[in-house]
């Protein structure tokens, strides 16, 4: 049985994580405009390494979930959600979906301490990114022990940041079930140019996806040399618990991307004319604006309850984490729909940021699950039929081609 109740109290927006909003929002006012996340999206990283490093130095954006013991701050997932909806908001390239909520909540929930110990402190200080392979999408990568150690054979798709990642942590299957390992590409191994120093390979391959924004890659693991990660029977809920980590921070992100959205065109509205008046002043407008403002409400209600649930590690969080998915992601697309609908007057061109809000907010409907998937683990959970599993399609929504 779930309760669907909490103290309303954690559900409100703290001193401090307004001071960290307001700081944060100034920053990324100054880093993450449409012209500068382009810029940063098609270059070589896919993010401004700079801006990753003033996030950590400045404000420390990725310890803030991190324990103290291991090199973080020692806050909670809903100071990180506070960071999570401003980085949404201006759709900013860093990969923090997939190193501090992904792999650093992977590292956590192993109570493996030595690879927490060891690889935790570089996610909290920046000098590290990360990822996880063979979660939600497609993978079919096996671990087998050679002569000095684990080594991965196989794939793994549609990895987040995969093309980059100092570390990648990978569901896999060994010969006692599966398992989680840790893998460190360009440390131990080649990258598919040419050989490493290792005696396998990891070959990275950049996706052509919808986002580039959030960029995605096929990884091909070679006889890598691989470190397990927690002990065995631990990784299925592993993944489950991370992978409604990833929904909550989704969401979040979606909150921040929605309330852009619904700004500028609020903004646009005021100044744009017709018949002599404001086309805000229109009561089909109106009528259209109101309706974007009650689902985005809905979607931070949703958010904020998921993200509470979360930091206090409530029982009810795997439909708290569905709920939001299902509420954010719709509310998403109905603030970029109407984001170019409500612009349509200027003659709508790939110039405009509002097509780079469309792509994230459809690309990431299938991220992590769509929301049919969603209603349906939702009525399992909720006793309405027989289905609890977790969300778990593959993404070929995300590509292009």
């Amino acid at each position: 049985m779930f309760r669907l109740d909490t103290d309303p109290t954690l559900l409100l927006e703290s001193e401090e994580r307004r001071q960290l909003r307001e700081v944060l929002r100034e920053l990324l006012k100054e880093t993450c405009g449409p012209e500068e996340v382009r810029k940063q999206a098609a270059g070589p990283r896919g993010h401004d390494r700079l801006l990753w490093e003033r996030l950590a130095g400045e404000i420390g954006v990725q310890a803030l979930a991190v324990p103290e013991e291991f090199g973080g701050a020692g806050y909670t997932f809903a100071e990180l959600a506070v960071a999570l909806e401003e980085t949404g908001r201006v759709l900013c390239p860093a990969p923090l979906l997939p190193t501090v909520v992904l792999a650093g909540h992977t590292l956590l929930r192993s109570g493996d301490r030595q690879a927490c110990q060891r690889w935790l402190p570089g996610i909290a200080d920046g000098s590290l990114t990360a990822t996880v392979a063979g979660f939600p999408q497609a993978a079919n990568v096996t671990a087998e022990r050679g002569a000095g150690g684990w080594v991965l054979r196989g794939e793994a798709d549609f990895v987040l940041d995969g093309e980059g990642a100092d570390l990648i942590l990978v569901a896999a299957e060994a010969p006692d079930g599966t398992r989680l390992f840790a893998c460190e590409p360009d440390h131990r191994t080649g990258t598919g140019t040419g050989p490493g120093v290792g005696s396998g390979t990891c070959e990275r391959v950049a996706r052509r996806v919808l986002d580039p924004t959030r960029r995605q890659a096929l990884v091909r693991f070679r006889g890598v040399p691989a470190e397990p990660v927690g002990e065995a029977g631990q990784a299925a809920a592993i993944v489950a618990a991370v992978l409604d980590a990833g929904r909550v921070a989704l969401a979040a992100e979606h909150v921040g991307g929605s309330a852009h959205a619904l700004d500028a065109v609020l903004e646009y509205v005021r100044h744009r004319t017709q018949f002599g008046r404001p086309i805000g002043s229109f009561q089909v407008v109106k009528h259209r604006l109101a309706d974007l403002l009650v689902d985005l409400e809905g979607a931070r209600s949703a958010s904020a309850y998921a993200t509470a649930c979360l930091a206090g590690g409530r029982a009810e969080l795997p439909v708290a984490a569905s709920s939001a998915a299902v509420a954010c992601s719709g509310a998403y697309r109905l603030a970029t729909a109407e984001y170019v609908q409500l612009h349509g007057g200027i003659g709508f061109t790939w110039e405009h940021p509002a097509h780079l809000y469309v792509r994230r907010a459809r690309a990431d409907e299938a991220l992590f699950g769509t929301a049919d998937d969603h209603r349906l683990r939702l009525a399992g959970l909720l006793g309405l039929t027989g289905r609890t599993s977790g969300a778990s399609r593959t993404n070929p929504a995300s590509r292009t081609d």
